[in-house]
């Protein structure tokens, strides 16, 4: 098969483009750095150099393939200026665009736990209106792949645990956090990738269901402490706290009700519905090693 994927060499996208070039597929990874277009072809690829934000650019490269894996970039939280609601809702706009445009009938759209969701899910809102749009197309079969907790999010933990000695937040304790690992995630995007079109599905991806107080236990026994806490405290205190960390105001009110939404189990309610019956392999304590590796570099 012929497969576009987006995300250039990301925590997704490169597992993935290895798993599909391993079993033998003709892989193109669009990517906005013309600096790692050595890297993608030494890892057997074609590499696209363009914007998701270039529609034209987007249907010439999905217009050849057999299937497409679409995502949401990252973007810069601490950038004052950034609309994260508009750079979200054009690039999702974009894909669905090109999809019809091109002809592809086969996609993988990266969506999120509580996309479900059409309000009170905080920085994933526009998710629920991507999905939506997503679902107008027609003559394409698309797997809106919904994983949990990235493991890497607890990276952002790392100047805490060193300042104050333990995790604050306004989500875990003693609620449940259902983390996902990107390797498993790729898994199951190689699967939906290279399945027979059959119309469209919700997908779910988890790899192990931890309260706070188990992840931070993990967590700080890879890194020499094994008893470090995970405290619960309020939305205010954990908002102030991403502010004054130079989160811009808006995007941290955004990720501050996404956590709530967490703890009050609102964000998962769909997915403790749907959720998938073998959990992914990848658990926490293999992701701790990672972690520990960039926590003693820090």
């Amino acid at each position: 098969m012929k497969i576009t994927i987006t995300g250039s060499l990301g925590n997704i996208s490169k597992p993935l483009a290895k798993q599909l070039i391993q079993k033998g597929h003709s892989v193109t990874i669009i990517t906005s750095s013309a600096e790692r277009k050595t890297e993608i072809e030494e890892l057997g690829a074609k590499a696209a150099v363009g914007s998701v934000n270039d529609l034209e650019f987007l249907t010439k490269n999905f217009a050849d393939s057999d299937a497409v894996y679409c995502m949401i970039p990252r973007a810069n939280y601490f950038d004052q200026n950034l609309d994260l609601d508009a750079f979200t809702r054009t690039i999702g706009n974009n894909y669905a665009e090109a999809i019809k445009n091109s002809g592809v009938k086969r996609v993988v759209f990266l969506s999120s736990i509580g996309a479900h969701l059409k309000e009170n899910s905080g920085i994933i809102q526009r998710y629920n209106e991507i999905e939506a749009v997503l679902n107008t197309l027609q003559n394409v079969s698309i797997t809106f792949m919904r994983p949990t907790s990235f493991y890497y999010n607890v990276l952002a933990y790392i100047p805490m645990i060193k300042n104050l000695g333990f995790i604050a937040t306004n989500y875990g304790v003693d609620a449940m956090i259902p983390w996902v690992s990107p390797n498993d995630i790729a898994e199951a995007i190689a699967e939906e990738l290279t399945s027979l079109p059959d119309g469209n599905k919700i997908r779910y991806v988890a790899s192990e269901e931890l309260t706070g107080q188990e992840t931070a236990k993990i967590l700080g026994t890879a890194v020499g402490k094994p008893d470090l806490e995970w405290k619960f405290i309020t939305d205010e205190e954990t908002l102030n706290g991403l502010i004054s960390a130079g989160m811009q105001p808006k995007i941290a009110n955004g990720l501050v009700e996404m956590y709530a939404a967490l703890y009050n189990g609102l964000l998962a309610e769909d997915y403790l519905k749907n959720k998938p019956t073998v959990l992914g392999k990848t658990k926490l304590a293999d992701y701790a090693q990672e972690f520990a590796a960039i926590y003693n570099q820090k």
